[in-house]
């Protein structure tokens, strides 16, 4: 009892002394405490896609349509190597988010010193992979000859920081496990500026190219990977990190492993069919892939504010699942949809509306302009749909459930989408990028639905179990 009394407290304090920072997502209004918890977040995605968007408006402004499609045909490569360690900084959230809610901070420290390790070794496991296999993969992509050479020297260099990005990725997701965004967009800004700045330098002063815009991102990535570290070590409650105690608790990285392992091979998937994409859209050209690079840019402003709603939604039903909440996770749900609708239809529709302004930002060329347009077009116009199936596998992650949204994406959205690539686009009256581009809006609309099927049938599962509970604990007293 005395020990159980100490973890009480101890986890009470924790809360009072992150309360300048941290949100309290199991009691009180929710919509106003997602809010405060997504925009901060959304600020952080937003301002982290302006700072690499200046990664590729300095190449394409500077060096040449060349080095840009160089730059953008690393995309798809870049998410196929991290994804799946990506997908376990999702774990290591949920595990945090519902030990934090729980109050149990033995196993939240577990947790927090398992997670950073884990992102040290991730880091240097996608450095050997990366360097290595850079010039391989780019030609399985079918990347343009004219630029393969340059999109091999950027795609290696960007890797030597792989380390730091996993630090900060995995650190930052510890901070929004317990309602903490506001200090991550603090560091993402200071990294972001000297990016900005070193860019300039190295491909304008230096004439670096590719090489120079590279290295500024490693460098910027290591400054925010530094910041995040020693923020979680000056933490005085139960987040703190000491560095001589990281190490690995088997229990602790089995139960991230469970749920994030599944979210990275489901993100890692995804990233083959989209290297897939990029190939196909690779066959047309490099003025293709240029404006390709430049209106994916442009979509992923739109994608990453959304992607904050669905961390929102992530956080408060793992926290409030932690805490014996189930009654409040409809209600986030619920109002995780509104949000990334509204995000989704406002800004997926300003980029189509000044689709020409945008694209004319990234490249001089008329036609690389237009191209981009098309894109934007089918995208951007229906990416609601995306944000509406994000949101609902948030909520399915948060209470507990990985296997099978990643299934339902695989089958709904990658499956689907590579049979689309297999049929409709072999025909030759329908073999141009648009077909490409409508694979997203109906595989998006198809995955949804069925998400949303799964997530129906899995609550009232949980309703039933907790009511046959209440049940017997009643028929006991």
């Amino acid at each position: 009892m005395e020990s159980e009394r100490k973890e009480e407290i101890t986890g009470d304090e924790i809360r009072k002394k992150g309360k300048k920072y941290e949100i309290d997502m199991c009691n009180g209004p929710i919509l106003k405490k997602m809010l405060l918890f997504a925009l901060p977040l959304m600020m952080s995605s937003i301002l982290q896609l302006l700072f690499n968007a200046a990664d590729t408006i300095v190449v394409g402004r500077f060096a040449g349509d060349n080095s840009l499609a160089a730059v953008g045909s690393n995309g798809a490569v870049i998410n196929l190597l991290t994804n799946l360690f990506i997908g376990l900084s999702v774990g290591a959230n949920v595990v945090t988010a519902k030990f934090y809610g729980a109050k149990q901070t033995d196993e939240l420290k577990e947790t927090i010193h398992t997670a950073m390790l884990v992102s040290v070794l991730s880091g240097i496991i996608l450095t050997i992979a990366g360097v290595i296999g850079a010039r391989q993969i780019l030609i399985w992509m079918k990347a343009p000859k004219e630029v393969l050479d340059l999109a091999v020297i950027y795609l290696r260099i960007y890797f030597m920081g792989m380390t730091a990005t996993m630090v900060y990725n995995f650190g930052s997701a510890i901070l929004r496990a317990v309602g903490d965004t506001r200090r991550p967009l603090y560091f993402l800004i200071l990294a972001g500026v000297v990016n900005v700045a070193l860019n300039l330098l190295f491909v304008i002063v230096f004439k670096m190219d590719v090489a120079g815009v590279a290295l500024a991102t490693v460098i910027s990535q290591c400054i925010s990977a530094v910041l995040i570290v020693i923020c979680l070590i000056k933490e005085k409650g139960v987040i703190h990190l000491n560095l001589r105690e990281l190490h690995i608790n088997r229990r602790i990285f089995g139960s991230i492993i469970k749920i994030g392992l599944p979210a990275g091979i489901q993100g890692t998937i995804f990233s083959l069919s989209n290297v897939v994409i990029q190939s196909s859209i690779n066959s047309f050209g490099n003025i293709v892939v240029a404006a390709n690079s430049a209106a994916s840019n442009i979509e992923g402003f739109v994608y990453m504010s959304m992607n904050a709603v669905y961390q929102t939604t992530l956080s408060f039903t793992s926290q409030n699942m932690g805490a014996g909440r189930t009654d409040r996770i409809n209600k986030i749900l619920i109002r995780g949809q509104l949000c990334v609708i509204a995000v989704g239809v406002i800004m997926g529709w300003s980029a189509v509306i000044f689709s020409h302004q945008l694209l004319g930002i990234y490249s001089e060329s008329s036609i690389v302009v237009t191209e981009g347009a098309k894109r934007l077009l089918v995208v951007c116009g229906s990416y609601a749909l995306c944000g509406i199936m994000d949101v609902l596998v948030g909520a399915l992650r948060g209470i507990g459930y990985s296997v099978m949204p990643m299934i339902v994406s695989l089958i709904g959205a990658c499956g689907l989408r590579l049979i689309w690539l297999a049929t409709v686009f072999q025909i030759d009256s329908y073999h141009v990028p648009t077909t490409i581009y409508l694979s997203y809006p109906i595989t998006w609309a198809i995955t949804a639905s069925v998400h949303l099927v799964c997530y129906i049938v899995i609550k009232r599962k949980i309703d039933k179990r907790l009511g046959n509970r209440c049940m017997q604990i009643n028929e006991a007293v």
